[in-house]
């Protein structure tokens, strides 16, 4: 065997060994494209029947929402109408309600000041923004006036 021989069985080897990790690369490279193909055919049945479901889902919530909206609507009028009501009715018997009350309470000072049988009552508390003024202070206004 002369070198030229031994170096065309080196090369034949080499190229049988690189034919055979290329053909094994291949096969696994098939595998994996058969498992990729059937694992994309699994999403697609699983996906169209989720897609369907989730389409369905958001149509009830589409009418949910259309149904609240009615609902926040009449609550907004109901609201107005209440709010109306009230202002009418205020300014309808707010008004005279204040006259009788103011002119009772006259009637009754009015009726207390004659009695001077009765003894006085004590004096009561004034609340003013939420503070009380003492009732001495204005006893001693009041017993200022009278002597």
């Amino acid at each position: 065997m002369s070198g030229g021989e031994v170096a065309g069985t080196l090369v034949a080897v080499f190229w049988a060994i690189l034919v055979s990790f290329l053909a094994v690369a291949l096969a696994r490279l098939a595998q994996t494209l058969r498992a990729t193909t059937k694992l994309v055919a699994d999403v697609t049945d699983q996906a169209v029947p989720l897609l369907a479901d989730a389409s369905a889902a958001v149509r009830s919530a589409q009418t949910q929402i259309e149904r609240v909206d009615a609902i926040a609507s009449d609550v907004q009028e109901v609201t107005s109408n209440a709010s109306a009501l009230s202002t009418t009715v205020a300014s309808t018997f707010g008004g005279p309600l204040v006259k009788v009350a103011a002119f009772g309470y006259g009637v009754r000072r009015a009726v207390s000041g004659r009695k001077e049988d009765t003894p006085p009552k004590a004096p009561r508390r004034t609340v003013i923004v939420g503070r009380t003024v003492p009732g001495t202070r204005r006893e001693k206004r009041t017993r200022g006036k009278r002597d």
